[in-house]
């Protein structure tokens, strides 16, 4: 099999939200990928790995190998699937819709829309998440709460979930 037909394979840890957010796009445009956990934690982190390091420089996970090339950042690794496989689109066909849309992913992702599944909401879901978990009073943006417990009922959410990853440690698994 050619590099650039072999399945993809998603270098990721359980509970980045940078990895969910990909796991999520990946789903969402059913592509199959094989899985590599990265544990951030174990052995001092396996992201600083000789062997990681020289899959990517940056020693961070996500870490996409796909078509013969090898992919980081989260929304570098969005952009080309949705850039690869359009269907469903992650982005409006207007230019302006379409940079609002990544104007507020940017702004999720450094620092709403509706539920017409957007990159945006990509970035949202595992950014709540991460407020959750760190007890971050969520009553004050109810817009946001809304949103992310709708997101959180479709199934492409629900499969990539941290809870639900091979390397999710056994306590917190769902």
């Amino acid at each position: 099999m050619s590099a650039a037909a072999a399945k993809p394979i998603l270098y990721s840890y359980f509970r980045s939200s940078c990895s969910w957010r990909v796991r999520i796009a990946l789903a969402l445009k059913g592509i199959s990928y094989d899985l590599v956990p990265v544990n951030l934690i174990k052995d001092g982190g396996q992201q600083f790995s000789a062997e990681f390091k020289a899959l990517n420089p940056m020693q961070q996970v996500p870490a996409l190998k796909i078509d013969g090339i090898t992919i980081s950042q989260s929304l570098a690794i969005i952009n080309y699937l949705e850039e690869t496989h359009s269907n469903p689109r992650l982005l409006p066909q207007d230019l302006k819709k379409r940079a609002q849309v990544r104007m507020i992913a940017d702004h999720i992702v450094s620092g709403i829309q509706p539920l017409q599944v957007s990159m945006a909401d990509l970035c949202l879901v595992p950014q709540v998440a991460n407020a959750e978990r760190f007890k971050v009073d969520m009553s004050p943006y109810p817009t946001i709460t809304r949103i992310n417990k709708a997101l959180l009922e479709l199934e492409a959410f629900k499969i990539s979930h941290p809870s639900r990853q091979p390397d999710t440690p056994a306590e917190l698994r769902a």
